[in-house]
């Protein structure tokens, strides 16, 4: 239970976390209203199952190879969330996209949703370098905790995407005159890329 409830307390931290996904969803909701701005989230989740079943098979494979790679996969993973933590912190920049964002249908708004999704790094870390540290072998089926622990993320992302977008849709005007506000969020999410890398490399020997 005690595991449980950090892995939902990491989801939630890192779902809050701007990054690519949620500078997407900011961006349509900002430019094309609430409308465009939930069909961005559902586009945002569906992506999110590819991760979720590259997580299922990769895992998986790891463990069943040896316990030693079941352990480069954590400690790589780890040692990724710390080198772009870092990366995150040093980097500056002022993102224009919600600038220069040009109405797009709803199609193709769901469409860019699920590519932004399946290429997002900051999702891809979540599932290949964190959500090993709560997979443990001796309780089930390994996939089947993969996709359960994944599913349980997405569910929690699309919450508080969905609150993203509802906040970027109603402040749409304030943001466009502050673009700023958004390049500052990376010290947030460099913070938390930090403590998540820090928390996997500290978490111990695989789980026999």
């Amino acid at each position: 239970m005690r595991n449980l409830q950090l892995f939902v307390l990491a989801a939630v931290v890192l779902a809050v976390t701007p990054g690519p996904a949620v500078l997407y969803i900011v961006t349509r909701s900002i430019t094309q209203g609430r409308a465009a701005g939930a069909v961005s989230c559902l586009g945002i989740a569906t992506g999110g199952l590819v991760h979720v079943l590259a997580a299922a098979l990769g895992v998986s494979a790891a463990l069943a190879a040896s316990v030693l790679a079941f352990n480069v996969v954590k400690y790589a993973g780890a040692a990724y969330l710390l080198w772009l933590g870092v990366r995150t912190l040093t980097t500056r920049g002022v993102p224009t996209a919600v600038e220069r964002a040009e109405p797009r249908s709803l199609g193709r708004v769901f469409r860019d949703g699920v590519v932004v999704n399946v290429l997002n790094p900051k999702t891809a870390l979540f599932f290949l370098a964190f959500l090993p540290q709560f997979v443990i072998p001796g309780r089930g089926d390994v996939p089947l905790q993969c996709a359960l622990l994944g599913a349980l993320f997405l569910l929690i992302a699309f919450c508080t995407d969905t609150s993203w977008s509802l906040a970027a849709s109603g402040a749409g005007s304030w943001l466009r005159g502050h673009p700023r506000f958004v390049s500052s969020q990376r010290y947030v999410a460099g913070t938390v890329y930090l403590t998540m890398g820090l928390t996997a490399a500290l978490s111990g020997s695989s789980r026999k």
